[in-house]
């Protein structure tokens, strides 16, 4: 009785992206690494790269089929939970989803079984074309899930008809909508980084265990040249990206911030506090007087407005954005430290041998998920009450189902994800854990014979 039905839905919604998300993240990220890894075996001729490589593509494998199947079910709810919303932005929302399968989609699924299985029967050069082609899928396919999510939080391009539906009136407007650019750089970064430090945490692990030095230092010396160059790229498109939202969404910029109130001398730069919704406040706040200013419109004294310009009903969930926000950038900031660390003990040529580097890496090995999923609160919740920003209203989106029923499914999605994709992540994990230490297992050539069944004796010599 506590929750209504657009709340469970939202609720419902928001489970199923959590675990869904962190699939295409490390996906993205890994089918690029390995098609980093099958070129070095290329150039260089080194089997440590094939090793590595083979190592991978089992994992990637797992994680791009856990994916596919957390999204589907995604897909589902926009009929199930939001048939308003599907209907009024399915003339945008509809071609955008069916040109990411259309191309995307059938690009990995074409390639993925020659990049999984064909190296012995395409040859070194077509097996590397089919993984550089499963690469180039993920980021097909990041790019129109971003373009209609894009879309959804700065919309233009588009009419409203006598059904009160939005239709397309310039394509590449809408496809390239303002904060486009900024979301797919930012998300892709981040793809990235989640996955070097993913390799990079195991790669410390084995480092810490003494296990197949030369894979395991391979792995981390990758991972850690990934990080110490791509986090300040992100730290940099990640202020870019703010800079953004504060012209096209300002609101959740207030949210972000902490700017219950209006300052037109200067907002300081609220670090941390416990956001009083109900006072209007941030409680216990540690800032740093115009910082915000600063950072925002790079002027000391630029005014900046708050949340009581906003009226009420109109005002997102700020102590969720608030942490999320600075969960995010606080894992950035770790992230860039780890990679600045490493340059130092490169340089010093400890980057083998830092024990407490090693742990450090292995720490952080999933932070890069915690940020990507902070992330995305951010710019979800940030959204509110909106589905479509300033034009749809989430009260006005969702189904006309009963809220029972929607606690009934979101329940069901509960049990059946956390022993699913529970048991393949531990499975991920395991995998992980062990392979490095022995040599991959190869199948045998030839047919696999059904247990019980042998092949005949020879009988050389005698008649038959």
């Amino acid at each position: 009785m506590m929750f209504d039905t657009a709340l469970l839905a939202r609720l419902q919604f928001a489970f199923t992206v959590s675990f869904h998300i962190i699939f295409p993240a490390f996906s993205i990220g890994l089918a690029s690494y390995l098609a980093v890894l099958n070129g070095l075996w290329l150039w260089k001729k080194d089997e440590v790269y094939l090793e590595l490589f083979n190592f991978w593509k089992t994992i990637f494998a797992l994680a791009f089929g856990m994916g596919v199947v957390s999204g589907i079910v995604m897909t589902y709810q926009f009929g199930t939970n939001w048939a308003v919303f599907s209907d009024k932005t399915g003339p945008i929302i509809g071609p955008l989803m069916g040109y990411e399968v259309l191309t995307a989609f059938f690009l990995e699924a074409g390639f993925l079984g020659i990049m999984l299985f064909g190296l012995n029967r395409v040859g070194p050069g077509l097996h590397f074309l089919a993984t550089c082609m499963v690469a180039l899928g993920t980021l097909i396919s990041a790019t129109w899930i971003l373009a209609a999510n894009s879309w959804m939080q700065t919309p233009v391009g588009f009419a409203m008809n006598g059904a009160g539906q939005f239709v397309p009136t310039d394509w590449w407007t809408i496809i390239f909508s303002p904060s486009f650019p900024y979301r797919l750089v930012h998300m892709v970064l981040a793809a990235y980084l989640t996955t070097a430090f993913v390799v990079g945490g195991v790669g410390a692990w084995h480092l810490l265990e003494n296990t197949a030095y030369r894979r395991s230092y391979t792995m981390f010396s990758m991972a850690m040249w990934m990080a110490a160059i791509v986090a300040p790229i992100q730290i940099f498109a990640g202020d870019l990206h703010g800079l953004n939202t504060l012209e096209h969404q300002p609101t959740k910029i207030m949210a972000m911030e902490g700017h219950f109130q209006s300052h037109p001398n200067g907002a300081p730069l609220i670090l941390v506090g416990i956001p009083n919704e109900a006072e209007k406040r941030v409680d216990y706040a540690i800032e740093i007087p115009k910082l915000s200013s600063l950072i925002l419109k790079h002027s000391l004294d630029a005014p900046l407005d708050g949340l009581d310009t906003v009226p009420d009903e109109l005002e997102p969930p700020v102590a969720v954005i608030f942490w999320s926000f600075r969960v995010m950038v606080a894992i950035g900031f770790a992230l860039l430290g780890i990679g600045g660390w490493s340059l130092w003990c490169r340089w010093r040529g400890t980057l083998a041998s830092n024990r407490w580097l090693h742990r450090a890496a292995v720490l952080m090995g999933p932070a890069g998920f915690v940020a990507v999923l902070c992330g995305w609160v951010t710019t979800e919740v940030g959204r509110q009450p909106y589905t479509v920003y300033g034009q749809l209203l989430t009260a006005q989106s969702h189904s006309p189902v009963d809220a029972p029923a929607v606690a009934t499914s979101l329940t069901a999605f509960v049990i059946v994800y956390f022993l699913v994709f529970g048991a393949g992540t531990f499975y991920i994990l395991r995998l992980m854990a062990r392979l490095p230490r022995d040599p991959m297992p190869e199948l045998e050539e030839g047919p696999i014979r059904s247990a019980g069944i042998t092949p005949a004796q020879s009988h050389k010599g005698s008649a038959p």
